[in-house]
Parts: structure tokens; sequence; C-alpha cells
């Protein structure tokens, strides 16, 4: 009988928000990464929701995203090779958040990265409103999933605390921003590294820690 192949030991959870530029910035550097690590390293995508009700929304083209995206979001795209414009809106990101939670449990691993990505493109590029269920549906089919079903499950809140439980728990692990990486050895935390980072540095610290992994197990194998 065929065994189960075993999980890796280390883990990279990401907390992260759609409507946060740095979050959809450090995507190709993720996905690097995971090309360059392959089984080595699991990511794992966590919901983090930036300004929940009643926190008010920012001003899409007030000073403060102006000079954010004029100064930061823009030059790291052309250095990432992503194309974005900055949102004609700011909408709540909540059932953005909760179509991924519903993805993960009826979809494939593909299928859901697939979504993420189109996602944070839509919004990026076209001003895909994150909080209108019937484009969020639409999304979905494309996927090929069943966009009515996630409607309704929408509207049942069936995803909600699991999203807001997410944000807590980054919260109780001193997370304000994000992208947030979180790395995990055996199910233990490891460090967290803050912001959108470069391919380099992510690269670096999987490499610490497969080789503090490996430096461990020799050490126990001599005990």
């Amino acid at each position: 009988m065929p065994t189960s192949p075993t999980p890796p030991r280390l883990t990279l959870e990401v907390f992260s928000d759609l409507r946060c530029p740095f979050c959809y910035l450090e995507l190709p550097e993720l996905e690097a990464l995971e090309q360059r690590f392959g089984d080595d390293i699991h990511i794992h995508w966590r919901p983090f929701e930036l300004r929940p009700e009643p926190e008010p929304a920012l001003d899409p083209h007030g000073d403060y995203l102006n000079e954010l995206w004029r100064d930061a979001v823009l030059p790291m795209a052309r250095e990432r090779g992503l194309s974005m414009r900055q949102p004609d809106i700011q909408p709540r990101s909540r059932l953005a958040l909760e179509t991924l939670a519903w993805a993960e449990r009826h979809a494939s691993a593909q299928q859901v990265a697939s979504l993420r990505k189109a996602l944070f493109s839509g919004f990026f590029e076209r001003s895909l409103d994150l909080s209108d269920p019937a484009a969020l549906a639409d999304l979905v089919r494309l996927q090929g999933l069943d966009g009515d079903a996630l409607v309704a499950s929408l509207a049942n809140e069936e995803d909600r605390q699991a999203v807001r439980e997410s944000r807590e728990e980054g919260q109780a692990l001193g997370i304000a921003g994000v992208p947030a990486l979180r790395f995990l050895i055996d199910g233990e935390h490891a460090g967290i590294l803050s912001g959108a980072q470069p391919r380099r540095q992510l690269f670096l610290a999987v490499e610490r820690l497969r080789d503090a992994l490996l430096r461990n197990d020799s050490g126990a194998g001599h005990e």
C-alpha cells in the first residue's frame, strides 16, 4: 500500500489582504520561492483584512495613496514585472477573503492559486470591486467552480468567522500590517518577516532554516 508523502517541516504562512499592493508584489517572489525549494517548504496564505468595518476606508486618490503608488508601488512593480494601476476604488475586502476561504474548501490547490492571482490582478489592473458577490462569482466560474454556491456561502457567512480568527491570530503575533511572512519549523514559530521581501532575502531565510534543521537532525543522531 503506497505511503503518503511526508509533509514539509518548513511552513511559510503569508498573512495578506487582497487590497494590499505589496501583497500582490510579493506574489512573484513567493512563486519563485516555491519553485526553488519545492517540497521542502509549504506556503500557506492566511487572510488578514485591512481596515475592517467600522474603520474608514482610504480615499482611493487621496494624498497618502497617490504618494505611496508614485514612490513605492509602481517602482517595485516595474522591478518585479507586474502590470499595476492605482485602483479607482477602495472596497472592503472581507467578501473576497471569504471567497478564497470558500475555494480552499471546494477547489484544488491549483484552482485556489489561480483564483488568488485573478483577484489580485483584477483589483490592481481593472479596479475590480472586491466587495461585489456577483463579480466574485464571475471570477470563481472562470476557475471552473460553482459561482452560485459561492454567492450562497457568502450570504450565509460560512467563512466569516475563519477570516476574522485569522486576523486575530495575526494580531496576537504582533502583526499590524501585511504582507507578514511567518516561518514555522515542525509547526513551531520560527520568526516573522514584515513587508514585501526581495527574492534573495526569502531564499536566504529558507536556506538558513533548512540548514538549522539539518544541523539539529545531525546532532540528534549523535546523542
